[in-house]
């Protein structure tokens, strides 16, 4: 993880690489878009005679949200790279987002690769005046960490041009003793850490993480991190009936896995159960998906990635709630003995299922967890996977698809929004579920009346049977977010992006202090 640390020291002054500086957009008397610098910058402007703004303004800087416009300082400061990134327009009222600040200081770390030291004096109000002012000292720690991000990859070579991320990051505050500037630079090291495995993780080739290795590497993350785990290999599963992740495992020469991790803190009040779908690879089975972009379902272990990310972080952050994490994994592969079209199955907890399409497979494995889950009583049930491409359709590529109670849908949004990992609340309607009655097992595993039709919200429908009445759970769909295909933007860069462990965190905090 790249070092952290606050200073007081004048930005001007300090003996580093770079010194990050915020601009605002504006619009100038003939409709121009003229930058304004940002609170922070007040020292680096002096050293400029004044001329900064104007100077930026000249190289084409406009200050839109995450514009990086890079300025070679000839020793007017310490520094000898000034970069300003652009976020946005004066707000009217209030401070600016978090999210804004969040996504311009990853875009500025990650344009100044190749820098050792970076200084960074985007504008954090004073630390000193109380904790209503960790929200935006915790984005911008949160948005260099990520900003350095960089998965290893398996190139032979280094390939041509390609610069080291930022090997240390300095926060300028006022007042760089303050307890809360402290504790939120500490928080978001563990958070991004988290944030930063889960990416890992879904990164990794998929031949290099089939179940049984997937298993192995997070039971031994979580027993590093104190946390208790169990594996139950294919014998286990078999002879306690998970016939959802046995069925999907099958076709495979990898053997499923159902790992718990377990935090339990003394004087605990509350529970929450944790169920993420690990798909290590989806081939759609014998609803065998299409050639173009199937290389993508490496990362259809997302979720389990997440909340198994979630659970070490959790480790540090020390609430005062119990979580437990069921994480089933599987591979959907097609050979002679992968389940099929017509197949009935008897899923852990005696309901008989008849499957309809093996590239629904997630619901499967997923209703064997949740079941599970609830022997435990839970207060709360939280469920993450990518399950669907409807997902996609219906939100796009950024925003989450959650459905469930409604009061816990709810939070799941507010805390979406408080962190930047958006997600919407979508319905579960009677008429979806109705089309799922099946002529010979207790359900359908999809709505074949409708076909691809509302898919996100068939998949709710599905798992709402295997959650008991009056329990409050959420299934949250991240089939778009937990992936990102196109080129860098902010703190996303190619491949998987953690989402949603900053939701969850925060979430879990949110019961841990209001229940």
């Amino acid at each position: 993880m790249t070092p952290l640390t606050l200073s007081d020291t004048d930005p001007a002054e300090l003996g580093v690489d770079a010194i990050v500086v915020g601009l605002h957009s504006t619009d100038g008397a003939e409709g121009q878009s003229v930058p304004l610098l940002a609170p922070g910058a007040e020292s680096v402007a002096v050293a400029f005679e004044g001329r900064l703004a104007e100077t930026l303004a000249l190289l084409g800087a406009t200050g839109a949200v995450g514009e990086v416009t890079k300025l070679a300082t000839l020793g007017m400061v310490s520094a000898p790279v000034v970069a300003a990134v652009g976020l946005g327009p004066v707000p009217e009222s209030g401070g600016i987002a978090p999210e804004t600040l969040r996504r311009a200081a990853a875009s500025a770390i990650r344009a100044l690769a190749g820098a050792e030291r970076v200084a960074v004096a985007l504008p954090a109000p004073d630390q000193g005046d109380g904790d209503h002012d960790a929200p935006a000292l915790r984005a911008i720690a949160e948005g260099a960490l990520l900003g350095t991000y960089r998965f290893a990859g398996y190139k032979t070579k280094p390939a041509p041009g390609r610069r080291d991320p930022v090997k240390s990051v300095t926060l300028h505050v006022a007042d760089a003793g303050d307890r809360t500037a402290k504790n939120e630079v500490k928080r978001a090291g563990i958070v991004v850490a988290a944030v930063t495995r889960a990416r890992d993780w879904v990164n990794t080739a998929p031949n290099e993480l089939r179940p049984p290795d997937f298993a192995a590497r997070v039971a031994e993350a979580a027993a590093e991190a104190g946390l208790g785990v169990e594996v139950l290999d294919e014998k286990a599963l078999k002879k306690s009936g998970y016939g959802g992740i046995l069925a999907v495992g099958m076709g495979s020469d990898a053997p499923p896995r159902l790992v718990t991790i377990s935090y339990a803190p003394k004087g605990a009040t509350r529970s929450i159960a944790l169920v993420g779908k690990g798909i290590t690879f989806d081939t759609g089975g014998y609803a065998v998906k299409p050639a173009q972009g199937m290389w993508e379902m490496k990362s259809d272990m997302s979720g389990a990635a997440a909340i198994a990310s979630v659970m070490i972080a959790l480790a540090a952050l020390k609430p005062k709630v119990q979580v437990t994490a069921y994480l089933p994994m599987a591979e959907n592969m097609i050979s002679g003995s992968s389940y099929r079209p017509g197949d009935v199955i008897t899923m852990y907890g005696g309901k008989r299922v008849e499957v309809l399409n093996p590239d629904a497979e997630g619901r499967l494995i997923l209703a064997d967890a949740i079941v599970r889950a609830q022997e435990d009583n839970p207060d709360y049930l939280l469920e993450v996977s990518t399950l669907t491409g409807g997902q996609v359709v219906a939100l796009g590529k950024r925003v989450a698809g959650v459905m469930g109670e409604e009061r816990l849908c709810e939070r799941v949004r507010a805390a979406g929004d408080r962190v930047g990992e958006p997600a919407w609340p979508m319905p579960i309607p009677d008429e979806v579920r109705k089309g799922m009655d099946s002529d010979i097992a207790d359900i359908s595993q999809i709505n074949s009346g409708m076909d691809r039709a509302g898919h996100m919200l068939q998949g709710a429908a599905f798992l709402r049977e295997f959650v008991a009445d009056g329990l409050p759970w959420a299934h949250i769909d991240i089939a778009g977010p937990a992936y990102h295909s196109s080129e860098p933007t902010g703190y996303l860069v190619k491949g998987g992006t953690g989402v949603p462990v900053r939701l969850l965190v925060d979430l879990i905090e949110d019961i841990d202090a209001n229940g």
